[in-house]
């Protein structure tokens, strides 16, 4: 299989590897600079180099936003602002001289999960990403599903409470924002979960609200979608309480909704550091279906 470059651009840094004989490859990282065209430096010196060094045939990203990949137009927001509302795409196509692939960063994880990772030998599956907000990305027929206006897995929208959010409720981020707005304190997310384990009545509150959320959220997407299985990622997927808390709370919305027959299947994500690079190998040759399509584009 030929050599492809891959880029995962970040708010703070930006990331790049060879992708070889079914291998990530990682090179040093550098800081994101605040301009295009040091941007477009930085990218084109890496992309030239890989080209002498490893014979690449090609590039994928991983880009922040919402990624048109109908037009090359980086859609949204971002905190990499001059990314958006042009064909950068096209751009970077002509600056690489090589054929070029661009997907929405949390969908490269998506599809890193679904090639090699948890959701292997699934052909649909939700993943949800959980940090500050809650996002992700809907896989179906081994496709990402983008959305008609591209939003498809902005699960952090959902309304899981009155008028609150997945994003306001389902985050150990927020969790800690509670507590710590009704306490005066300062607790991370991690801390919050430590103080519900010792017994602090008013954390498993609010852990308890975050679970609940999640799994009011996962049962709407299991019957919205009907995917074969829910991925979780984030640094939160790392607590082995998460899945067994989650569907707790799912088994006590289905002893309410006995009409509800499927219990949603979940797994956390195997991939962290990486999956989006990964996943940007594997958009790639999506975009350009074999190998046999992306030599006639060199």
């Amino acid at each position: 299989m030929n050599n492809l470059g891959l880029i995962d651009i970040g708010g703070t840094s930006i990331k790049f590897a060879i992708w070889r004989n079914n291998e990530l490859e990682k090179l040093p990282a550098v800081s994101t600079p605040d301009n295009l065209e040091e941007f477009y430096q930085i990218l084109t010196n890496m992309v030239n180099k890989m080209k002498r060094e490893t014979g690449i045939v090609g590039v994928g990203i991983s880009s922040p936003g919402a990624v048109n990949k109908a037009t090359g137009v980086v859609e949204g927001t971002s905190a990499v602002t001059y990314l958006h509302d042009f064909d950068i795409l096209s751009s970077l196509t002509k600056r690489f001289g090589l054929p070029v692939s661009m997907e929405n960063d949390a969908n490269c994880a998506a599809l890193a999960e679904l090639e090699a990772g948890a959701g292997k030998h699934a052909d649909s599956l939700i993943f949800l990403i959980l940090g500050t907000g809650v996002g992700g990305s809907v896989i179906v027929n081994h496709q990402i599903w983008h959305g008609a206006h591209l939003f498809g897995g902005e699960f952090g929208f959902m309304l899981v409470e009155d008028y609150k959010t997945l994003s306001k409720l389902g985050t150990a981020v927020n969790a800690a924002s509670r507590y710590n707005a009704s306490h005066g304190t300062s607790y991370s997310g991690k801390e919050i979960f430590e103080l519900a384990k010792s017994g602090n009545i008013d954390a498993e509150q609010e852990v308890r609200t975050m679970y609940q959320a999640l799994a009011r959220g996962i049962f709407n997407l299991q019957y919205s979608f009907d995917p074969e299985l829910v991925v979780i990622g984030g640094a939160v997927s790392n607590n082995p309480d998460l899945i067994p808390a989650i569907e707790e709370e799912i088994e006590n919305i289905r002893d309410e909704i006995t009409i509800a027959s499927i219990k949603p299947k979940l797994v956390t994500c195997k991939f962290t550091d990486g999956a989006n690079l990964r996943g940007a190998a594997v958009d790639f040759y999506q975009t350009f279906n074999t190998k046999q399509s992306v030599e006639k584009h060199v």
